[in-house]
């Protein structure tokens, strides 16, 4: 191992495969030191791709933004070949090439023949397995993946992938150059979607199955995962992504996953893809980008006076335990109320006179009463996020009108949709926990690799370990029971791993007391 770590540094590369990930990959090759060769079997396209680089790196060094000698330097150690032999001697290849196993079981195989014996070969593929890739090849171990992430040059993460027979020594060593490389590098078991694009499958997931039963509008969903802190909506993004990509990588999840529910690809966006819909890049997907790039808000809501909907001598009373509850006692605090307390209750919320609001935990407002309405999981302090809420079928108008005030009063701007289990930031968070649970019990990867990799892979505003942590294990299982129960299929099913530290939890809590 320390002699393979050693030999990689600062090396010569071989990058096969000129588009945006190739060509991305070398610049970030040469920036680290490395001498670096480009190839793609397309004439002319690796010196078009070099061109391309020296074309961004005058612009960012007119710009301040990189400096003369620096752009030079790199771009130097960038060379262009046409014939892969002319790279027999390197150390390392990266191959970025199309998406399919056969094109790439085939270049493995030449590779091996024209390159040296302790040479290390590593495949920027997104979803297709290493195992697999590495059939057929006279030294399975030396192959990982090296999954980087678009923008190569601005995105840290980078997954490290071991497939069956890769050598833990090779993943080490490329792990290490990684690192050396300024990227953030995590560990990775060859399962399908590896970390990042099978544990975000529940942020797609969910809001396409709520836009599928009609619950909310994309508009709706996507203000309130922002107000969660989640940079773009799952509808906004998917649209970033191009929804024939994202219908792709989806399928071939559910797929490699002998199609289990939890993965199932959803008939909303299939449409969109049939329509040829795909988003930015058609101009069209869950929005029109003929007027340009849409950021979506939530539907508009004017607070009322305090005294048009609180009775007169009634004062709200706090539920149950722990930050939310809190965080309700300290907003009706700043707001002059005195704040009544009822700690015997197993859920969190406020009582109003007859009325009740309460966080969600899982069930329909419906399930749990008349004069009820639930409220979505408040994931960030932000003042006056976008909160989704939804009141029982049952509800009077009063309430209906009442409960949203509450909502604003308490620092949220309230987004009302259809009476559905687990809202919406309070499902995907769970659904995003839940995945991440088996990934780390099925070896995957380990818990801080899963949240470093949902932080810098896809932005997410925190990791799911940190939500659970931050959450409650049983109020996370509690949920996704209810869920199930609700849905009655596999796709809400808890993890084994999540069950038990939820049982974990509260034993060492009872031993605590």
């Amino acid at each position: 191992m320390t002699e393979r770590v050693h030999a990689l540094e600062g090396a010569p590369v071989l990058v096969i495969g000129a588009g945006i990930m190739g060509a991305g990959i070398a610049q970030v090759a040469a920036q680290a030191g490395h001498p670096v060769r480009l190839f793609d079997a397309r004439p002319g396209a690796a010196a078009s791709a070099r061109g391309k680089l020296t074309a961004t790196f005058d612009n960012l060094v007119a710009k301040g933004r990189m400096l003369r000698d620096v752009a030079d330097a790199t771009l130097t150690r960038i060379v262009p070949i046409d014939d892969i032999d002319a790279a027999a001697d390197v150390a390392l290849v990266v191959e970025a090439i199309v998406e399919d196993l056969d094109v790439k079981r085939s270049l493995l195989r030449d590779l091996e023949a024209r390159v040296g014996a302790d040479c290390v070969l590593a495949s920027n593929t997104s979803s297709l397995s290493i195992t697999a890739m590495s059939q057929g090849m006279q030294h399975p171990g030396r192959l990982v993946g090296m999954h980087f992430f678009n923008p190569v040059p601005l995105m840290q993460l980078v997954e490290i992938v071991s497939g069956l027979r890769s050598d833990p020594a090779v993943a080490e060593a490329v792990h290490a150059l990684a690192t050396r490389w300024g990227k953030a590098p995590v560990h990775a078991r060859s399962t399908p979607g590896f970390i990042v694009n099978r544990i975000a499958r529940p942020y797609y997931a969910e809001t396409l199955e709520l836009l599928q039963i009609g619950a909310a509008t994309p508009r709706q969903l996507d203000a309130c995962l922002r107000g969660a802190g989640f940079r773009m909506g799952p509808c906004e993004l998917m649209d970033l992504i191009g929804h024939d990509t994202n219908f792709a990588v989806t399928h071939a999840v559910y797929t490699a996953n002998f199609f289990d529910k939890r993965f199932k690809p959803s008939l909303v966006q299939r449409e969109l893809v049939d329509a040829g819909w795909l988003g930015r890049k058609s101009g069209h997907g869950f929005y029109d980008y003929g007027q340009g790039i849409v950021v979506p808000t939530a539907d508009a809501f004017d607070p009322l006076p305090i005294a048009a909907f609180v009775p007169p001598g009634v004062n709200p009373v706090v539920a149950g335990r722990g930050p939310v509850a809190e965080r309700l006692a300290t907003a009706l605090h700043g707001e002059g109320f005195g704040v009544e307390r009822n700690t015997a209750v197993d859920w969190v919320g406020l009582v109003v006179g007859d009325a009740q609001l309460r966080l969600t935990d899982g069930r329909r407002a419906g399930a749990l009463g008349a004069e009820v309405a639930v409220f979505d999981l408040p994931l960030t302090d932000a003042a006056f996020a976008t909160l989704a809420w939804a009141a029982s079928p049952g509800a009077s108008r009063a309430w209906c009108d009442a409960a949203p005030q509450w909502l604003r009063i308490l620092g949220f701007t309230p987004q009302r949709i259809a009476d559905v289990p687990g809202l919406v930031v309070a499902r995907t968070v769970a659904m995003l926990i839940n995945e991440a649970a088996d990934a780390v019990q099925q070896g995957v990867c380990t818990e801080d690799g899963a949240d470093t990799a949902m932080k810098l892979g896809v932005n997410y505003p925190a990791g799911p370990f940190a939500w659970l942590a931050a959450w409650n294990p049983h109020a996370v299982v509690s949920l996704l029971d209810a869920l199930d129960a609700s849905e009655r299929g596999e796709r809400y099913r808890v993890s084994p791993w999540l069950r038990q530290r939820a049982e974990s939890t509260r034993l060492a809590n009872l031993k605590g007391a």
